[in-house]
């Protein structure tokens, strides 16, 4: 019963890489792209039919599925979490370097 709940910690940890990661992917690719709408759309559709199918899966698994789901969840949220900071750690560092170089005479 235990090696369940790892295995839906697990899978939501993954599913929070794809989604979280493919949107980073997203956002540095879209941007330059010639169709950033189409980027965008399509990554979107992407990322939330394989994020919805993971979870679906996880249903599947023998045990309270409600609190597997729960798990997995909790696993997509720690990723959430990580993201998050690592992006606004990424903005800061750019964020300095943008108002030293501001500054030029």
């Amino acid at each position: 019963m235990s090696e369940t709940w790892v295995l839906s910690l697990a899978a939501g940890i993954l599913l929070g890489v794809i989604f979280f990661g493919g949107l980073w992917w997203t956002v540095r690719s879209g941007i330059s792209s010639r169709q950033p709408g189409l980027w965008f759309i399509g990554s979107m559709l992407l990322r939330i039919s394989i994020v919805i199918t993971g979870f679906y899966l996880l249903l599947g698994l023998p045990g309270a599925s409600w609190k597997i789901l729960l798990t997995g969840l909790l696993g997509f949220f720690i990723v959430r979490l990580i993201a998050t900071r690592l992006v606004a750690a990424e903005k800061s560092n750019l964020d300095h370097l943008e108002r030293k170089t501001g500054h030029a005479p």
